[in-house]
């Protein structure tokens, strides 16, 4: 019998409409039967791509007697991570601070206010001598416990909630604000911590550092690492394209499909956690593009291409959004869809040609994988070796495309097709192709129409009909810092459009600084003024698989200062200044993408004003051939720059030239 999620949205909820578990969504309903009852909260946080997520439902949603003493001695609640991130940032930090890690599954338990006082990720059904507790007998214990010891838990769960709070103050003097020289050291401690062996960084698992590496590539690109520390300019310049390359070998990266995987088992990217991400290709496409600026590596365009493909096959809708994830598992077995034995291959290409591909791309009679398959990954380091195999890997592509392909879980979240948009945006730009820049655009105006509501606020998620749920500051700030790298580029394909999206990102940082401001505390909620009251209200600045909203608004804020003669926006960026320093002394790791943006903002922001009936051609072709630097290229009606390209960088302006070339200089 169908359970209270048969009637929602989200697929991860319709995947547990049929547990025996009575399992509600997040909502009054649940929350007023916990109070009514005296029940505490069972709260379990997944995804529909999650492995270990089936795994759990399988071994003990699934369970009928598992069922019956969670619906027992719990009022238990399902949450979709990626459609309630608040839920899931709330609880997975309360986890985090109980139990030092974190992950997903993430089960939580509360009392029926919501408060947590204990939790944790994956728990088996029996004992396998690995020490963790079997789910039945966790839920026993607890329930116990509740019945028996609720002053002792009322205790974990107020302490809980002081260490929440303490957690949004500034882990700094007060005062004190983000310097050069911690930018500096920030790229040192990254470049330490880089595996010159096999790229990335520390040990397996990896995932794909995309914001550590543009961190990198920011810092490159100043004065002061090129001309007092060439010594870290040289280091970067060894650890950025072994980690951009190694990625781009290894079996994390779809060598016959295109696109990357969440993150790699094994320290040499060849295995793969086999989801595909929309957040992970965006944030991908963008610093592949910029690692091919600096260094010119023809695979890294290969890389990016793909990725496009990959997204325009399998991840776009018809309205021209894209689709959140692409799930580990086809027919119950992680990575199915992907691997191959020799004879699999040989029976599409031949035995001669599949030799050749088998050689190049690691796949032996043993394997690399399970069960004697093997994940692709490239072997040699010669171009001609990728390029001669293109036709192979096509063919691979239409076999492969007979499989049963992974579930796709279609639900369009404003914050992820955002940061994809100023992937998509970047590449189109850098690499010549309007027909890239052209879908980045139609991706963001559908993405306005649909999720702005009253000309400024947002919603977070679109099934089938509407935006659904109050957007986060997530969905605000990756959508300004996507509106603004399109505001920057789009003149390219379509003089004076600019300054559209330019006005779209104006009025969401209006709501900003109105909705999610804290007063006391740099930085930014999470949630609105006038989002459901949760048992916390965080301000999160660490960075996770996605930049942190507060890390985007940096990025954001600098180009808006730079923009507009709007005090508010340059003090916005001031206070958000005043959040990172212990960061970045203590933990730079945490906090990529905001030291990103400081040191963009740092460097200065670029603005070329384009006079009217100017080609941007020549100037779009210069700037290609030079390292990336943040550059705002937007039309002017301007009668004193008449046809000519007027570079500003701050406050101030050079004289107007029509030498594309020599501007282009000038930016670099």
């Amino acid at each position: 019998m169908p359970n209270h999620l048969i009637n929602e949205k989200s697929l991860y909820l319709r995947q547990h409409a049929e547990n025996p578990v009575e399992w509600y969504p997040w909502g009054d309903q649940a929350l007023e039967r916990a109070r009514r009852e005296d029940k505490p909260l069972l709260v379990s946080i997944g995804y529909s791509a999650c492995h270990w997520c089936h795994v759990m439902a399988h071994e003990s949603f699934e369970n009928e007697y598992i069922a019956s003493l969670m619906n027992r001695h719990f009022v238990c609640i399902k949450v979709d991570r990626e459609e309630r991130p608040e839920i899931d940032r709330l609880y997975m930090d309360a986890v985090q601070m109980i139990t030092s890690h974190g992950g997903w599954p993430l089960n939580v338990f509360c009392f029926p206010d919501g408060r947590p006082f204990f939790g944790g990720t994956y728990f088996p059904p029996s004992d396998r001598g690995q020490g963790i507790v079997p789910w039945p007998q966790l839920i026993m214990r607890v329930s116990e416990f509740f019945a028996g010891n609720r002053d002792q838990l009322e205790e974990n769960a107020d302490s809980i909630l002081k260490n929440l709070a303490a957690a949004n103050r500034v882990p700094q003097e007060a005062g004190s604000v983000l310097q050069h020289h911690q930018l500096v050291a920030a790229a040192e401690h990254f470049c330490n911590e880089h595996d010159d062996a096999w790229g990335g960084f520390g040990e397996a698992p990896k995932f794909p550092p995309s914001m550590a590496l543009n961190f990198l590539l920011q810092m490159r690109n100043t004065a002061a690492v090129e001309m007092s520390r060439p010594q870290l300019a040289e280091r970067i310049d060894k650890v950025v394209p072994k980690t951009l390359t190694s990625m781009a070998k290894g079996g994390i990266f779809d060598q016959i499909g295109g696109g990357f995987a969440r993150y790699s088992v094994d320290q040499y990217w060849r295995i793969p956690h086999f989801e595909k991400m929309l957040y992970d290709n965006g944030l991908l496409l963008d610093v592949f593009t910029k690692g091919w600026l600096r260094y010119r590596d023809p695979l890294y365009a290969c890389v990016v291409a793909e990725t496009v493909e990959w997204l325009d096959r399998e991840m776009s809708n018809a309205h021209g959004g894209f689709s959140a994830a692409l799930d580990a598992d086809s027919e119950g077995v992680e990575g199915r869809y992907y691997v191959w034995t020799p004879d699999q291959i040989s029976e599409v290409l031949g035995e001669e040609e599949g030799k050749r591909f088998r050689t190049v791309y690691g796949i032996t009679n043993s394997g690399n994988f399970e069960d004697g398959a093997s994940n692709p990954w490239l072997t040699s380091d010669e171009p001609s070796d990728r390029e001669s195999t293109g036709d192979h890997r096509s063919k691979l592509l239409q076999a492969r495309q007979k499989r049963v392909a992974p579930g796709l879980d279609t639900k369009i979240l404003l914050s992820w097709n955002s940061l994809l948009i100023r992937g998509l945006a970047e590449a189109g730009f850098y690499f010549g192709n309007r027909t890239w820049l052209r879908r980045a655009r139609r991706a963001a105006d559908w993405l306005w129409d649909t999720f702005c509501r009253d000309g400024n606020r947002l919603g977070s998620v679109y099934y089938d009909a509407a935006a659904d749920g109050n957007g986060n500051l997530d969905d605000y700030a990756h959508f300004i810092e996507a509106l603004l790298t399109l505001a920057g580029k789009v003149d390219w394909i379509d003089p004076a459009s600019s300054q559209r999206y330019l006005g779209r990102a104006k009025k969401l940082a209006d709501a900003v600084i109105k909705h999610f401001c804290s007063d006391s505390e740099a930085g930014f909620f999470f949630t609105s003024d006038d989002h459901e009251v949760l048992v916390s209200r965080q301000i999160i600045r660490v960075d996770n698989a996605t930049p942190a909203g507060n890390s985007s608004l940096v990025h954001s804020f600098a180009m808006l200062a730079s923009l507009f003669s709007n005090g508010e926006f340059a003090a916005a960026l001031e206070s958000l200044r005043k959040g990172y320093p212990g960061y970045a002394q203590r933990a730079p790791g945490a906090i990529p993408h905001a030291l990103a943006g400081f040191a963009e903002e740092a460097l200065g922001i670029a603005v070329i004003k384009v006079g009217g009936g100017e080609p941007i051609e020549p100037l779009r072709a210069a700037l290609a051939m030079r390292p990336w630097r943040r550059t705002l290229l937007l039309s002017a009606d301007d009668p004193a720059l008449g046809q000519g390209f007027q570079l500003c960088i701050g406050n101030q302006c050079l004289e107007p030239s029509r030498d594309a070339e020599a501007v282009a200089q000038l930016v670099a």
